[in-house]
């Protein structure tokens, strides 16, 4: 593939030391990812902080034969660890490496101004050569309009953003349906007596709560949702909303579900990346509820399963999986939108593995009726909030 001039040139010689860094230093980039199957990676994964490298599994042999695809992919904010959104799309590219034995290499950008920096270190890079680029956020929608056309043989794709170029396959989430669900689910839960594992709900209770990370097109779709379908719900219910600015604030994420909480909040949902762990501290210490977002978080954070009733699963393991079939299939999307909701299993209400199943089936068929609802085109689920 073609270099880019200038500084791509500078960071392509850094990229040949095969490193895997979370942050880039104040002068600029200093490496890149080798963490699994990339061609020249040979450590043992224990880098120590900012650097790890992590042996081939391409192949599932000694390694001499060509994988199908290598693939790179540049994580969102908050990087990985956030039992999440990155961690949801790695699942993603290790159930590509385990299925396809492709090789990958990725990286967690220490802010939105090292995303373009990665995106086209990949993209200019010749050996590796990398059949596909991930880039997993709509913040690195902006980057990625600049890097696209410096690079038009290579295949991009990105999640929850779209960026009109023919090599960039574009993945949308229709978050609003699966939090109205969650909606559903909070507004008749708060009206009943309900009391399972850490929590308990306060009949009389009047509002529910919403925690966003990063005040967003995005996450207002999640907030949106939400409000639609407690409103759907209940007639008595209000949602108090708040942004606490950040993907990786736990201590952010507490202190505004605890607000919450203590002004008669008895369930907050949250669409915040790593900052929702505060949200599960808050309902433990309050003895409340809270639901997960991206994963089913009652399983990726098991030491909260006792007040996560449930979680809205987006799955993003599932668009860079199928990115990355597409690419090996010869049939990458490039120039298209794919929209992932309720039809499409893209979005999904799911029961938290300790407390859900304590959820009375009154409520669960009120929120199952809601999806069908909703699929068959009866409920018009709103994409933006009212303010």
């Amino acid at each position: 593939m073609p270099r880019s001039d200038g500084d791509t040139d500078e960071m392509a010689s850094d990229f040949e030391r095969r490193r895997f860094i979370k942050a880039a230093s104040a002068a600029g980039l200093i490496g890149l990812a080798g963490c699994s199957g990339g061609p020249s990676g040979s450590g043992d994964g224990s880098g120590g902080g900012n650097a790890s490298d992590g042996s081939s599994g391409s192949d599932g042999g000694e390694g001499s034969d060509e994988p199908p695809a290598t693939v790179g992919i540049v994580y969102s904010d908050g990087g990985l660890g956030d039992n999440s959104f990155n961690d949801a799309a790695q699942q993603g590219i290790l159930q590509a490496e385990e299925e396809f034995g492709i090789a990958y290499d990725e990286s967690e950008p220490d802010g939105a101004g090292e995303f373009g920096q990665f995106q086209q270190l990949y993209a200019s890079s010749t050996d590796p050569d990398y059949d596909l680029v991930s880039c997993i956020g709509f913040n690195q929608g902006d980057a990625l309009s600049e890097t696209a056309p410096q690079f038009p043989d290579q295949d991009f794709m990105i999640v929850d953003t779209t960026v009109d170029e023919p090599n960039v396959a574009n993945y949308l989430f229709r978050e609003h349906e699966g939090s109205f669900l969650m909606g559903v689910l909070a507004g008749r839960l708060t009206e009943t007596d309900f009391s399972a594992g850490a929590g308990a709900t306060a009949p009389d209770s009047t509002n529910v709560g919403f925690v966003g990370g990063v005040d967003s097109p995005v996450i207002r779709r999640f907030q949106a949702g939400f409000e639609a379908g407690v409103d759907y719900a209940s007639d008595d219910v209000d949602v108090i909303t708040s942004y606490v600015g950040s993907y990786a604030d736990p201590s952010g994420g507490r202190e505004q579900a605890l607000s919450m909480y203590q002004s008669g909040a008895d369930i907050v949902y949250h669409a915040a990346g790593a900052t929702g762990v505060g949200v599960f501290q808050a309902a433990q210490s309050e003895g409340r509820f809270a639901f997960g977002v991206d994963q089913d978080q009652s399983v990726s954070e098991p030491s909260f399963a006792d007040v996560i009733v449930a979680s809205m699963v987006k799955r993003v393991d599932t668009a860079v999986y199928e990115s990355i079939s597409n690419v090996i299939d010869g049939s990458h999307q490039g120039g298209n939108t794919i929209a992932l909701g309720l039809e499409s299993n893209g979005v999904e209400c799911v029961y938290g593995q300790e407390i859900g199943g304590q959820v009375p089936e009154d409520i669960k068929t009120a929120v199952a009726d809601a999806r069908d609802e909703i699929i068959a085109g009866n409920i018009d689920v709103p994409e933006t909030t009212s303010n």
